[in-house]
């Protein structure tokens, strides 16, 4: 009986085996480049040593070898090697379509970055939002990338839900459904250096599993960050961890005029999940006004996606006590400077730069390398902890402070806040979205407090 079930448990796990291994097809079969076609660009694309090869060119534009089926749900593999100097990536449920920038590649692309910034395993929205992922959000990931080397990629495309792994370390974890097929394509990146013409990259074993993917996911890892790009909306995770939306999306829930009781009635617009600051003459709060949180806020951690217009002037407040300044201006309160810091003159004011992007408004400068995307939509985080408080931009710190300390005194009494007794000290305030008279957009507003 015994020697029955021993051979029944054998059966099982060779047919359990034999099923997980049909699961798999390979996207290359080590010959030629059959079922894969060139989409743009000058590289060339050769097959040796059973691998593809990719070879740059001297020219700006990107190169792309397509496979000429879409794929929707899937897990896919493959391994490559990249020469110095060089950046590329693999496209994932990306298209090229006539109505959409001359047919252009779009779509999502875990990236291969050698350089030290060490962004190999990010995702990339290529052609269309820039980065849903990049590896300061994950700062343990940028040690997978193994420099002449090859390297393993994995990718899960499953729903809603990107998860990346380079060399088996967990890069990115994205929720976004913005596309939900299209093809898998191999970038040779467009360069403006000659001496870079020549290099290559290699990708080889490349194998997707379309049959049941979902069956096949790697178990949950919660040390990996979460990004959620679905706009306006709060995941199972960051529910979790006691995010909640500032705004909804569409209504005004939440939100009064910074020196009204209701919302303004003018100057501000909710447009397709986008709340937008409309233009009025570069006044600041001279048209329908700062809004600001009904509620007040002490210890947080705050989320603001915004976009700038070209020119335009806005700013994130915290801490903001509505009763000051109840004349002309804006309401008082420490600001992340929103600004076009290349069109907008308020940038060559104050000192050192401590009224352009990011910083913290005519108090302390952000630093002029900061990773700001122009014509996208940007991130903009602050954290504050007690006194302690923190600007991000794009997942990247970019100031810190303590407030009520000598060096914030002396700061203040330095700014053209030294007339307001306490700027910057009080234990909880309002969260304040500006006009400035520009147009700006806003969304994903996020808030947890601690």
């Amino acid at each position: 009986m015994r020697n029955k079930i021993s051979t029944l448990v054998l059966l099982f796990s060779l047919v359990f085996s034999a099923s997980a291994q049909q699961q798999w097809e390979s996207l290359f079969n080590g010959k030629n480049l059959k079922g894969w076609k060139k989409i743009i660009g000058e590289a060339g694309y050769t097959v040796k040593d059973g691998a593809i090869v990719g070879t740059t060119v001297h020219h700006p534009a990107n190169t792309f070898l397509a496979t000429t089926r879409h794929y929707s749900d899937f897990i896919l593999e493959l391994e490559y090697k990249i020469d110095e100097g060089l950046n590329s990536g693999v496209q994932f449920r990306s298209q090229s379509l006539p109505g959409y920038k001359n047919g252009i590649v779009h779509g999502y692309q875990f990236e291969f970055d050698p350089s030290a910034r060490a962004w190999s395993g990010g995702i990339y929205d290529e052609a269309r939002r820039g980065w849903l992922y990049p590896l300061d959000k994950n700062p343990a990931a940028k040690k997978a990338f193994r420099a002449g080397e090859w390297n393993k990629v994995r990718i899960e495309a499953v729903g809603g839900r990107l998860r990346t792994w380079l060399n088996d370390i967990p890069c990115a974890d994205v929720l976004d459904t913005l596309s939900r097929s299209g093809f898998i394509a191999l970038q040779v990146h467009g360069t403006n250096n000659a001496a870079l013409a020549g290099r290559t990259i290699s990708w080889r074993d490349i194998r997707i599993c379309t049959r049941q993917p979902g069956n096949w996911l790697r178990p949950e890892n919660p040390a990996v960050p979460q990004a959620n790009t679905i706009d306006n909306s709060i995941s199972e995770r960051e529910a979790r961890d006691g995010w909640k939306l500032l705004w909804d999306g569409t209504t005004t829930q939440g939100w009064r005029g910074a020196k009204l009781k209701s919302f303004p009635a003018k100057g501000w617009e909710m447009d397709r999940g986008v709340l937008k600051v409309l233009k009025s003459g570069g006044g600041e709060s001279t048209n329908g006004g700062d809004i600001v949180t009904e509620k007040k806020y002490r210890n947080f951690e705050l989320s603001v996606d915004f976009m700038i217009t070209p020119g335009a002037n806005s700013g994130i407040k915290y801490f903001v006590d509505t009763e000051l300044n109840k004349g002309e201006g804006s309401s008082i309160g420490c600001e992340f400077q929103i600004l076009d810091d290349k069109l907008h003159p308020d940038a060559k004011l104050g000192v050192l730069g401590n009224r352009t992007l990011g910083s913290l408004y005519d108090l302390i400068p952000a630093p002029a390398n900061k990773p700001f995307r122009p014509g996208f939509f940007n991130t903009a985080r602050i954290r504050v902890d007690g006194n302690r408080v923190e600007h991000f931009l794009n997942d990247v710190k970019i100031i810190e402070y303590e407030r009520g300390t000598q060096q914030w005194q002396a700061l203040v009494n330095y700014s053209k806040y030294q007339q307001w007794p306490g700027f910057g000290t009080a234990a909880e305030g309002h969260i304040l979205l500006q006009d400035h008279g520009d147009e700006v957009w806003f969304k994903n507003i996020k808030i947890r407090e601690f």
